[in-house]
């Protein structure tokens, strides 16, 4: 605005007239205030809105990097869960191979109990006969 108009000589002016451009002055001061209050406003929410941009970035990050996360997880839990898998399979093999050759040995032991028992009648015997 220009300051020219602004300065108003009053000497010929009545009291109401006084009042009249004092009131103006008064508005036109308040305008030039809230102009600059309102630039204030309007930087603030400039740097609001940054702000609030910079907020979503790193929530959108934030996501990203924990689905990332929960993702890794993932894939190492069913690998680990796989290898348990894995080897709970070989051990029941392996324990299956066990229990065969106890009962193949099992077998044979009883077989020879028959042939112990057997000779020991044929020496029973035979000592009898001497």
């Amino acid at each position: 605005m220009e300051r020219p108009s602004l300065e108003i000589n009053l000497p010929d002016t009545h009291e109401e007239g006084k009042l009249y451009v004092v009131d103006s002055l008064n508005n036109l001061n308040k305008l030039n205030v809230c102009t600059e209050e309102s630039q204030h406003s309007l930087d603030e929410e400039e740097n609001t809105d940054g702000i609030r941009e910079n907020m979503a970035w790193s929530n959108t990050r934030n996501q990203c990097l924990f689905f990332i996360t929960f993702i890794i997880t993932l894939i190492t839990s069913l690998a680990l869960v796989s290898f348990v898998i894995f080897l709970i399979i070989q051990t029941r093999n392996k324990m299956d191979q066990i229990s065969s050759r106890l009962l193949s040995e099992k077998k044979n032991i009883e077989e020879l109990k028959k042939i112990n028992n057997i000779i020991l009648k044929h020496l029973n015997q035979s000592s009898i006969k001497d």
